[in-house]
């Protein structure tokens, strides 16, 4: 039998926030698909249509929001998770604020800005990232130094 850290239902929770999180960029792509035009099965918009229709542009934000959610997501939640079993509070607050800075992220992508609206929640996201990473490494180097 497997023993969890007593905190380690918060680190389940910041995880789970994630399944939101997914759900908030689908409904958002969708709606900027429809808005733009966009049928499917075109993955984006072309050149020539972001820039004529500033929908159509969003929605190109919405997709490369989406992409880059999902491809960091696994890599967060290893780290979440590996982390949070020697440290459960402190991954637990730094899956919180990945979870904060990626929902920024989206909002401020798909806000009309393009990619500058992306830096605050990137900020945020990245450094809770890269500080869970580092605890994972030192948890596992703990766990195998025993």
């Amino acid at each position: 039998m497997i023993t969890l850290p007593e905190r380690y239902p918060f680190v389940l929770a910041a995880a789970m926030s994630t399944f939101f999180l997914n759900s908030f960029h689908a409904i958002r792509t969708a709606n900027l698909r429809e808005a733009s035009g966009v049928e499917y099965p075109s993955a984006y918009a072309t050149q020539e249509q972001a820039v004529e229709n500033p929908q159509a542009f969003r929605f190109n934000c919405a997709q490369r929001a989406h992409a880059n959610f999902t491809e960091n997501l696994t890599p967060f939640l290893g780290a979440l998770f590996a982390a949070g079993l020697r440290f459960p509070t402190a991954s637990a607050v730094l899956g919180a604020a990945w979870v904060t800075g990626r929902t920024v992220y989206l909002i401020g992508y798909t806000s009309g800005a393009g990619p500058k609206g992306r830096r605050p929640g990137h900020v945020v996201a990245f450094f809770a990232d890269v500080a869970l990473k580092f605890m994972a490494a030192y948890a596992t180097y703990l766990a195998i130094s025993q």
